[in-house]
């Protein structure tokens, strides 16, 4: 998009400009200097020697100087004819961790044990690997989907923290099947091909064949992480006492290097043993740079003016070019005026890289935060507050603009804080300036439908306020299906958790609620309920306070563990599995 006039990226270079013209003018007028040879030479010939041939000073030099700065202040005030739309890209690098949740792993030649010692190189491996998406699947004698394949840093951490191997249903060691359901998420989710991680300590011949088998006609690398060592060591039981053979002897699990090697060269990959530091991943490949971007869930859209003042430059070189001449030295200050005006502290970047320039490598590095401090530009510093979930002040940045991407992503910002009529009017505003904007269309509908749910909710308030109080009094039952519109710590509700998700690579296994709420095009997060809003009396205000503590003593009740919910999800799968194979 051109346009006739420029927009002017740093405008504060015209600070300079009376100065310059105030020099300019004082050369121009400045009579020549010459010295003691107005003492030496007679009067007759200081006209001819000391003031020119013709007896006339050339003005070309100040005119020559006074367009090479006016070329310098107009190239550093970032002269922009173009406007370019960008939009937010993650990297497409799929991961299928599988981690063998045996008993095996408890083995203590790892510190603690194998298992914490590879749940904390995977939280490593998940925390570089920030943007992209992994899946983690969990394997003993049958094999379980922990996280699907997302980028939900929360979710996947808390779920790690709640493994052991009694979650498991099924005792033994089936890899291969692991394997298997780790190519049918990787199917189901359509991002091309991706990578398997095996973290495990041993393979038999079963679980090689299963595996050879299943990798035969993909072309997925397998990459296989050893934990253990050569020696093994006993293994301790969750109950503290150790793990024995048939025979009554202590069990001492031994780490197969070999067998690891040899399945992960013949499928394609590479084997390294667990270590302290990264050096296991980095041979592995896994800190590698993806070598492919997929569109975010939610692409924000940009508006970033192009900055052109290097044009200017092009004139400016050749008059540069004739500073050698005698009289032309002078232009030497000219690169004093190189450095981009900062009130920071001065860093080598400043000296190539403008301040938006600057923050856009912050926000690839993962660094948002920081990023808004440096981007001067509203619309990046929108959305770098947006990624570091401030999304107060994206709003607020985003208000600044008038355009359809504007209105747009301010919208998303407002759903995403829980103003969901706010977020109507922006989205409404949106589709104004650009009717057949689809996504702007979507979320406008998740948004109402948000809405209506809450206004339903608000009209059986006064029902679900009788039955809470009913529910506190007794200390028993169930409490009514609408009291956890209101949770007791005040935090919005988030409908559509529970719903499906669309070609994200989710299957619907084990997604948290308390990992974040959803994104605004699949689902606005519901403000919650006010208090007061529903059908309540005057007697209810009375004891409004002890309803409160009774239902806050109810839910403590409530047991939160991840693992036993993880432990009944597992075995629900296996007794699925069981009957359809009947």
């Amino acid at each position: 998009m051109m346009a006739l006039w420029p927009e002017w990226l740093r405008p504060l270079w015209l600070l300079p400009l009376p100065l310059l013209a105030w020099l300019l003018w004082r050369l121009w007028h400045r009579e020549r200097a010459s010295g003691r040879w107005q003492l030496l030479l007679p009067a007759a010939f200081h006209q001819v020697l000391l003031k020119g041939g013709d007896g006339r000073s050339s003005r070309l030099p100040w005119v020559a100087l006074g367009l090479a700065w006016l070329l310098a202040i107009g190239a550093l005030l970032g002269p922009s004819w173009q406007r370019v739309e960008q939009s937010n890209q993650k990297p497409a690098d799929p991961l299928l961790v599988v981690l063998e949740l045996t008993p095996q792993m408890l083995a203590s030649d790892g510190h603690p044990n194998r298992l914490e010692q590879a749940r904390r190189k995977l939280l490593d491996l998940l925390e570089v690997r920030r943007d992209a998406q992994t899946a983690i699947i969990v394997y003993a004698g049958s094999a379980h989907s922990l996280v699907p394949l997302a980028d939900d840093l929360a979710t996947s951490r808390n779920l790690l923290e709640a493994l052991k191997p009694s979650l498991m249903p099924e005792p033994g060691r089936r890899a291969d099947l692991a394997v298997v359901r780790a190519l049918q998420m990787l199917d189901q989710a359509q991002l091309g091909q991706g990578r398997i991680l095996l973290i495990g300590s041993a393979l038999d011949e079963q679980e090689r064949s299963g595996i050879r088998q299943a990798l035969e006609k993909r072309a997925v690398p397998l990459l296989i992480l050893g934990v253990g060592s050569r020696e093994g060591a006993p293994v301790v039981q969750e109950d503290g006492s150790f793990l024995k053979d048939q025979r009554g002897a202590i069990l001492v699990p031994r780490l197969d290097a070999r067998s690891l090697r040899e399945t992960a060269e013949s499928n394609g990959g590479r084997y390294a043993q667990i270590r302290v530091d990264d050096d296991d991943l980095r041979r592995l490949g896994l800190f590698d740079a993806p070598q492919a971007l997929r569109a975010a869930q939610e692409p924000t859209q940009l508006d970033s003016h192009v900055d052109q003042g290097y044009w200017l430059l092009l004139p400016l070189l050749l008059l540069a070019a004739c500073a050698g001449r005698r009289g032309w030295l002078f232009c030497l200050p000219l690169l004093l005026m190189l450095p981009p005006q900062s009130s920071q502290a001065f860093e080598l970047d400043d000296l190539w890289l403008r301040p938006d320039q600057q923050g856009q490598r912050l926000l690839q590095a993962q660094r948002p935060a920081e990023a808004a401090e440096r981007f001067v530009d509203p619309q990046w510093q929108g959305n770098a507050l947006y990624q570091a979930e401030d999304y107060a002040g994206a709003a607020e940045r985003f208000a600044q603009g008038d355009t359809a991407a504007d209105h747009y992503n301010r919208g998303n910002a407002l759903a995403k804080s829980g103003e969901l009529e706010a977020a109507l009017d922006a989205y409404e505003q949106a589709l104004e300036r650009q009717p057949e904007l689809t996504a702007a269309q979507q979320n406008k509908a998740l948004v109402e439908e948000a809405l209506r749910q809450r206004q339903d909710q608000q009209q059986n308030g006064g029902d679900a306020s009788a039955q809470q109080q009913d529910d506190a009094s007794g200390d028993t039952g169930e409490p009514h299906e609408d009291a956890s519109a209101q949770p007791a710590d005040g935090q919005p509700a988030q409908p559509g958790q529970s719903g499906s998700r669309d070609d994200s690579g989710s299957d619907g296994d084990a997604q948290d609620a308390s990992a974040g709420g959803t994104q605004p095009d699949t689902g606005a997060p519901a403000e919650p309920s006010e208090p007061g809003q529903g059908a309540v009396t005057e007697g209810d205000l009375g004891d409004a306070a002890e309803r409160r503590q009774a239902l806050e003593q109810w839910l403590r009740q409530i047991p939160d563990d991840p693992a036993e919910l993880l432990r009944r999800k597992f075995w629900y799968e296996q007794q699925q599995r069981q009957d359809s194979s009947r």
